[in-house]
């Protein structure tokens, strides 16, 4: 019921330097951010047991929230509790915050000159290549062989192709089938949580509808956002696509798929993308709400639970409920591939920067986003003159 009670053989502030440090240079998007939280900090350092990462990880899995950011905050807590997880938290995020912040300023400032539309037009369709072979492992890894989750996960594809948006109560009813299906609860404690936040679902959607301040529906936008991003950063794509654009019409096509790409080039969590999307409705003020109202329930998603979590997170019921929102959130990331593709894919150029992207991630196993980035932003900058009717 608590967390590991030995003296931590580390300062918080020597947590806090590791998260920033992370922060500002960890590439890879989740699953390499993940990666080198287990290498550095349980294989070099020792400073978090094997069990106490595992425990972390499973979590992270589970509750709704960007999954790297969720496992930095889960190990900040586990010596230091809520100021651990606190500071963690913060130190993981700031950096890639400041980024796209600067990032936004920039593209507002020079996003009308013909080198940036012409970086943008090659980074544009490079990331439609990455989300597909984050789309393709995420599949392989979570879904497997297992028929019931491949149903899921195929209809959930359908409908966010045909919706062009992300409807959030199918994660929970995908959670509920799985675990009616496979494990009938002896207790219904999950389930009475789940039927809460379907009931706020409702609630908020007519929140956002009343003329209320701007900064007001991008609190309730984002936050019902990060209440629904399972496993890998790039679920909350669709989810972003679904309400920015078409919902709200705060951005066009283009620069939501620019958004996406500034995500791909910064460090740290690609949930962060919040961040520049904010700066581009409402300035400053705009990302730092944005930000907050995304985060703030991936935090409480992992202290609360944290204590009990040793009790409860293995039972078969918890299992199969997040199988089952797993399979719906990969669904959403392969549906959001083909959305995506039909505006940044817009001519032979860029369907081959997107084919190249797709290949070399494909042959090259360990290569890094932000190379491939670089790479569609050079010929973007060859090719977008070429291209330009």
């Amino acid at each position: 019921m608590s967390p590991t009670a030995e003296k931590p053989p580390y300062t918080l502030w020597q947590m806090a330097l590791y998260m920033l440090r992370l922060g500002a240079l960890g590439f890879g998007g989740p699953v390499a951010l993940v990666g080198y939280m287990h290498r550095d900090l349980v294989e070099e350092r020792q400073w978090i047991g094997d069990a106490d990462y595992k425990e972390g990880l499973a979590l992270a899995q589970l509750a709704p929230g960007p999954l790297a950011a969720q496992l930095g905050i889960y190990l900040g807590y586990v010596h230091y509790r809520v100021l651990g997880a606190t500071v963690a938290g913060i130190a993981f995020v700031m950096p890639s915050f400041l980024m796209v912040v600067a990032l936004g300023w920039a593209y507002l400032h020079f996003g009308g000159l013909s080198w940036m539309q012409a970086v943008f037009y090659g980074v544009g369709a490079a990331v439609i290549g990455i989300i597909a072979m984050s789309a393709r492992k995420l599949t392989q890894k979570s879904i497997g062989k297992d028929k019931l989750l491949w149903a899921i996960y195929l209809l959930q594809v359908a409908i966010t192709v045909v919706t062009e948006s992300e409807v959030a109560w199918i994660f929970i009813a995908a959670g509920l089938l799985v675990w009616l299906l496979r494990a009938p609860p002896k207790w219904l404690g999950k389930g009475n949580l789940n039927g809460l936040a379907l009931s706020q679902l409702p609630f908020a959607a007519a929140l956002t509808a009343l003329d209320v301040p701007l900064l007001v529906q991008i609190g309730l936008f984002f936050a019902k956002a990060g209440a629904f991003v399972f496993g890998s950063g790039l679920a909350i794509v669709p989810f972003l696509y679904g309400g920015v654009v078409t919902e709200h019409h705060w951005l066009n096509d283009k620069q939501f798929v620019d958004a996406v790409a500034v995500a791909m080039i910064t460090p740290g969590p690609v949930v962060i993308t919040v961040g520049f999307i904010g700066y581009l409705v409402a300035g400053l003020s705009g990302a730092s709400v944005a930000a907050l109202a995304t985060f703030i329930p991936c935090y409480l998603f992992t202290i609360l639970p944290a204590p009990y979590f040793k009790k409860y997170g293995k039972l078969p019921g918890v299992i199969a409920f997040v199988d089952g929102i797993t399979a719906a959130a990969i669904g959403a990331i392969t549906g959001s591939v083909i959305v995506i593709a039909k505006r940044s894919v817009i001519d032979i150029p860029t369907a081959l920067i997107a084919l190249v992207t797709i290949i070399l991630l494909w042959r090259f196993k360990k290569l890094q986003e932000p190379f491939i980035i670089a790479i569609a932003a050079v010929a973007g900058l060859v090719l977008y003159p070429l291209a330009k009717p």
